[in-house]
């Protein structure tokens, strides 16, 4: 049976954002004492929130204050408008899914002004997304609860059993899952196998490229 909605993580599904967003935190935390690969912040970081990412760091010894996040933020605005490239295959996606009548949705830990600090530079799509974003954090539900995506389904007036939910992180698949949706979980050929292994691990459906997805919700 073909589905309803398609739901989308932001960051490393619609926008190629994370390098940008862990290299300006690599050098973040490295001011700060804390000296992390990109591999092991990827390990320990991907798909939570900042909140959560400094205080995860100061256990490892980083020290960073309440006000950081805030100033963080301010920082990372400015690289991801410097520019921030769009995945592959997300506007043809998007076709497909209008051409079909299937409605979608976009469900981020980030904030409303990361979503259009990024999304915003690519004014198609921006027009498309730009009343159908949600923020976890904003919301009081950030992932993995399933809070996120299930008022992302309410809004859309579409059961979660008829949704399903594209991600690249286990904690945005351990929320879509969580919310009895189906999860795609998105690993480029280049991405990591740490990114394989959890996403598995969690129960999301492994895919290479969004192209892959109208074929697995039953488009021709």
């Amino acid at each position: 049976m073909t589905i309803k909605a398609v739901l989308f993580d932001c960051d490393g599904v619609l926008v190629d954002s994370e390098p940008a967003t862990f290299a300006a935190l690599q050098v973040e935390l490295a001011a700060h004492g804390l000296h992390l690969s990109l591999e092991e912040m990827e390990q320990r970081f991907i798909g939570g929130t900042m909140e959560k990412l400094r205080q995860t760091a100061n256990e490892m010894g980083a020290g960073l204050p309440p006000e950081w996040v805030g100033e963080f933020y301010e920082k990372l605005y400015t690289h991801l408008r410097a520019g921030t490239p769009l995945m592959p295959g997300i506007e043809a996606l998007l076709d497909r899914l209008d051409a079909a009548g299937i409605s979608y949705a976009v469900g981020s830990n980030g904030h409303h002004r990361k979503m259009e600090a990024s999304l915003g530079q690519h004014p198609r799509l921006w027009a498309r997304l730009k009343d159908r974003l949600f923020s976890g954090q904003e919301l009081g539900c950030p992932k993995p609860d399933p809070g996120l995506y299930l008022h992302a389904a309410a809004f859309l007036s579409v059961a979660p059993t008829d949704c399903v939910v594209v991600e690249d992180s286990a904690t945005g698949a351990r929320s879509a899952i969580a919310a009895g949706m189906r999860c795609f979980g998105l690993v480029p050929p280049q991405g990591s196998d740490h990114a394989r292994e959890t996403l598995t691990a969690v129960g999301a459906e492994l895919i290479a490229d969004l192209g892959e997805i109208p074929a697995l919700i039953g488009l021709r």
